[in-house]
């Protein structure tokens, strides 16, 4: 039997970081470039770390090249441990039984779908203690574009299972629009949960084959995940 594919987004999905990654990034653009304004107006929720990057460059006239986009990347690594240690961030409701129950299936596979630099997303999901859960993913340093990243997602999905993945064998749980959007991109069904920055009505309007309002109810959620796309 084949397994179900669940790729899922970190930042308002899994965990909140109480704005640490939004302070790093505001830190390293200080120290490295001495632009200490804030990160105002440039959106964040459901982009991609490069995204952002390429936004931040632009509003502040920084030069597009590869030594300043590891600069960029390189200082907000360094900021982000601190940071996340020293806002009140958490796991989001049901978050560490879900994964558990996830993890002992055999019908499922967990990956990520991420806007998270790899190594940033990595870095949170293990001050959090859930990185055990996860293998690999597609990761926001890889495209600006979050549709892009789900064709990523896809084509890792076929060289791990070493055969041709069809987007219908894949489930991508998100908090945003963004996530819903991504999803359709590549034929996936989508997960909507409601504990990031956009309310239930709102992820409502974009269509999810599931609205969830947590993961508060464990056996629910899971039932709720297998059954659509199927």
């Amino acid at each position: 039997m084949q397994s179900r594919i669940l790729l899922f987004d970190i930042d308002g999905t899994l965990l909140s970081t109480g704005g640490a990654g939004q302070i790093a990034m505001e830190r390293a653009l200080a120290a490295e470039f001495d632009v200490p304004m804030p990160m105002d107006n440039i959106p964040t929720a459901g982009r991609t770390d490069r995204g952002i990057e390429n936004d931040v460059f632009q509003r502040y006239g920084i030069d597009f090249s590869d030594a300043n986009r590891q600069r960029f990347m390189e200082g907000y690594l360094q900021r982000l441990p601190d940071c996340l240690h020293q806002l009140d961030g958490g796991l989001l409701p049901g978050v560490p039984q879900l994964l558990q129950s996830l993890s002992e299936r055999s019908d499922v596979h967990l990956s990520l779908l991420t806007g998270n630099y790899q190594r940033g997303a990595w870095t949170k999901l293990q001050h959090f203690g859930i990185d055990r859960y996860f293998r690999e993913g597609a990761f926001g340093d890889q495209h600006a574009d979050r549709d892009d990243l789900a064709r990523v997602a896809l084509d890792l999905m076929s060289e791990l299972m070493q055969r041709p993945v069809a987007g219908s064998e894949i489930t991508v749980i998100g908090d945003t629009p963004a996530d819903i959007r991504c999803a359709r991109a590549i034929g996936a069904s989508v997960v909507a949960v409601a504990t990031g920055i956009y309310a239930a009505e709102q992820l409502r309007e974009h269509q999810p084959d599931l609205l969830l309002a947590d993961f508060s109810d464990t056996e629910s959620t899971i039932c709720g995940l297998l059954q659509i796309g199927v």
